[in-house]
């Protein structure tokens, strides 16, 4: 999980056993690193990010590279769960403990015995219903509602919130003893503004992802088009851009991906001509261009033909924002970069999507990390 290859589905190892990302940042790499080296420990693990940074991928991502991964993982999100069910729903109940509970029923630790619990938004957590949580953290045993029988599970605890507890445990809206039973090792999510590197691939793993769900090829992306994307600031994160993608596609007429202005806001196009936003982004896809064809700027399957430009205007540019070769050139993508049409112009650059990967099982997910 420490090194990426320039391929978009990053494989984390092959002790992940199938659990991909996708991304290339330096941000992203040390997150999995940290996943890593936890992952095969029972220790507990809170997981904090803004929503939308793929807290839950994380999550599954510890369960299936840890030694519980054959066993359950169970997810609650207590922030949608009413606090009168809340406790109910974590430990199980006996018949008739409370009105309309006919039958016994398990709570979600049993459920998750030997296996992974993720609670996620655990900030949401009632103060009420603290205490139980810490004592099966501590000691593994709890009382079913309406029961005075003892019950004992081994249980691996993932948690994820994008409140501040250490800050909510100071003003005593989270226990600080359970705060720190859970803050045995925790995993800080960058946003998706931190980790820019990341946007292109994941354009094109979205892009992929939902031409095959809604079953449209896109096999244009104007290069306008790229630069919004990379200029906006994501405050939704991943899920915001996701769900972009995902409308683009189905506005898309004959291949091509559309105009952005009333998808992401004209903060985000206006950004496009100010500075200094558009030399980043325009710094950026150079980089991701070239990193995808190994470092080679002109020829057949070189940068400025992927790009749509003169090799003369690329070394310019590359000059321009002082973009130097790297040490190590990473692997070919398969026609990453295109003209949407020959001899359209700088203007035209785009992603290509090979014919493959609209053939590709529809049982795929696409992961949001």
């Amino acid at each position: 999980m420490s090194s990426l290859p320039a391929s978009l589905m990053r494989r984390l190892d092959p002790d992940t056993r199938g659990v991909e990302m996708v991304g290339q940042s330096s941000a992203l790499t040390t997150v999995l690193e940290q996943v890593r080296l936890v992952a095969r420990t029972d220790s507990t693990v809170l997981i904090l990010g803004e929503t939308g940074t793929g807290k839950e991928l994380i999550a599954r991502s510890i369960h299936s590279m840890s030694d519980r991964a054959d066993r359950p993982f169970v997810k609650v999100n207590c922030a949608a769960m009413p606090f009168d069910l809340l406790e109910s729903e974590l430990f199980g109940h006996e018949r008739g403990a409370f009105t309309g509970a006919v039958a016994q029923r398990p709570g979600r630790f049993e459920v998750a015995h030997g296996g992974t619990l993720f609670l996620d938004e655990i900030g949401d957590m009632p103060l009420a219903s603290q205490p139980k949580l810490l004592r099966v953290l501590q000691e593994g045993e709890f009382e079913r509602l309406g029961s005075s029988r003892t019950q004992h599970v081994n249980v691996r605890l993932v948690a994820a919130t994008h409140r501040d507890l250490k800050a909510m445990a100071r003003s005593n809206e989270f226990r600080s003893d359970l705060y720190y039973r859970l803050n045995v090792f925790p995993v800080m999510l960058p946003p998706l503004r931190e980790r820019r590197d990341d946007i292109v691939p994941l354009i094109r793993h979205f892009i992929e992802f939902f031409s095959r769900r809604l079953g449209k090829e896109i096999t244009c992306v104007p290069h306008a088009s790229l630069l919004s994307l990379m200029a906006h600031d994501w405050p939704g994160n991943i899920r915001e851009l996701q769900n972009i993608i995902e409308r683009a596609i189905i506005l898309s007429q004959d291949g091509v991906f559309p105009d952005l202005r009333g998808l992401i806001g004209n903060e985000a196009i206006a950004g496009i001509a100010a500075h200094p936003a558009p030399r980043f982004c325009e710094r950026d896809l150079i980089v991701n261009t070239l990193r995808e064809t190994n470092w080679v700027v002109g020829g057949v399957r070189g940068a400025a033909v992927k790009l749509g430009i003169k090799r003369t205007t690329l070394i310019a540019r590359m000059k321009k924002f002082g973009i130097e070769c790297e040490g190590r050139p990473r692997g070919v993508g398969s026609g990453f970069w295109t003209d949407c049409a020959p001899g359209t112009g700088a203007m035209a650059s785009s992603i290509t999507l090979p014919a493959s990967s609209m053939r590709r099982s529809e049982d795929q997910r696409a992961p949001l990390n």
